[in-house]
């Protein structure tokens, strides 16, 4: 019988695929997605030096204040447009985007238009 791998071990390797391919530098730093069943998390990484220069996410006080519900589209984008202001805050512009695995549409897609919007180039 033929067994299927399950949600998360499929987008552990597709991460794993991308991760071979897609590097942070300091002039380039890469911008990490996440998604939980309840919250979103985003940081904008340098690999090279191994830190996480600017984070956001829907579990921090003041943006669960600010958000009805932390597991919308509507929560993703507030995370995305606050993500971006916080990078280009540090003189951060170009970024490089890492989905984690996960498929470029709903919350995951809404976050990076409005990272984009709000002025981070990738």
């Amino acid at each position: 019988m033929i067994t299927k791998d399950n949600r998360k071990e499929r987008r552990e390797k597709k991460h794993a695929r991308l991760r071979a391919r897609i590097s942070g530098t300091a002039q380039m730093p890469r911008l990490a997605v996440f998604r939980s069943n309840n919250h979103i998390y985003a940081q904008v990484i340098d690999d090279e030096a191994q830190k996480t220069l600017v984070s956001a996410s829907t579990t921090e006080k003041d943006v669960k204040a600010a958000l009805e519900h932390t597991d919308t589209v509507e929560a993703a984008a507030y995370v995305g447009d606050l993500v971006a202001k916080r990078a280009l805050d540090a003189g951060i512009t170009k970024v490089v985007f890492d989905r984690g695995g996960f498929i470029y549409q709903g919350k995951v897609a809404a976050l990076a238009e409005a990272a984009r919007k709000a002025g981070l180039e990738f």
